[in-house]
C-alpha cells in the first residue's frame, strides 16, 4: 500500500509532551507478527490507550473526543527511539496521523516516517512547548509541505526543513520503488536493454500453462 500524497494537511493536534517515547510504546512488540499495514492503527499506543480489561483509558489524550481524529501529534524529545520496527510508523499512519512534531526523533523512526507518508517536523524545545499548549487548546494546525511552513492559530508561521528527495517523495506519494525509479529509471532501462541483447532468454515471456 503506497503512501497518500502529502501537500497541505489541516486539523487538530494532540499533545504528548513526554520525552523518550520509544517504538515499543508506539507499537508493542507482541503485535510484531502483524505485517499488514491496514488495520495496525488499532494497536497504536495500545498499552496507553487501553486498560488491562480491554476498555479504553479515558485519560489518554488520543481517547479524548477533541483529539480522537487528530492529524498532528506534538511530542517531546527523542520520539520514536528504540527498535527499528517500521510498524511503529505504519500504526500511526493507519490511526490517521499525518504529522509528528518533536524536538528530536529516533534516527531510524525519522527515516521510516518519510518513507511511509508521515511528515516528521523537528522544532526547538521552546517551540514544542508553545505547540503543546496550542494543541491542548484545540487550535487548528496546518502543515504546508510545498511551502515548508507549519502554521498554528495565534502563532507566527514556523518554517521547517526536509531533505529534497524525501520532500518530493512525500509530495508525490512515492514508495521506495518509485524513488529508485525516479532517480535511476533511465540507468535501469539502459541496463535492461543491454542485458536483453546478450541474454535474451532472461526476457522471454513464458507461454501460459
Amino acid at each position: 500500500m503506497k503512501p497518500e500524497p502529502f501537500t497541505t494537511v489541516t486539523g487538530t493536534a494532540a499533545a504528548m509532551a513526554e520525552d523518550n517515547v520509544d517504538t515499543d510504546i508506539i507499537f508493542p512488540a507482541r503485535f510484531l507478527l502483524l505485517t499488514q499495514k491496514k488495520g495496525l492503527g488499532a494497536h497504536a499506543f495500545h498499552d496507553r490507550r487501553f486498560n488491562p480489561d480491554g476498555s479504553e483509558n479515558a485519560s489518554f489524550v488520543l481517547n479524548k473526543p477533541p483529539f480522537r481524529e487528530a492529524k498532528f501529534l506534538v511530542c517531546g524529545d527523542n520520539f520514536g527511539s528504540g527498535s527499528s520496527r517500521e510498524q511503529a510508523v505504519w500504526t500511526l499512519a493507519d490511526f490517521g496521523l499525518r504529522v509528528v512534531i518533536a524536538t528530536s526523533f529516533g534516527e531510524i523512526f525519522h527515516s521510516n516516517c518519510m518513507r511511509n507518508g508521515l511528515l516528521p517536523i523537528t522544532v526547538s524545545k521552546a517551540t514544542a512547548t508553545q505547540l503543546q499548549t496550542a494543541a491542548a487548546e484545540t487550535r487548528r494546525f496546518t502543515a504546508d509541505l510545498e511551502g515548508m511552513i507549519l502554521t498554528v492559530e495565534g502563532l507566527n508561521p514556523i518554517p521547517f526543513t526536509l531533505p529534497s528527495e524525501r520532500r518530493q517523495a512525500l509530495l508525490m506519494g512515492w514508495d521506495e520503488t518509485d524513488v529508485l525509479l525516479a532517480s535511476h529509471g533511465d540507468d535501469i532501462s539502459r541496463f535492461e536493454a543491454a542485458q536483453a541483447r546478450v541474454q535474451p532468454w532472461l526476457y522471454q515471456q513464458k507461454a501460459p500453462a
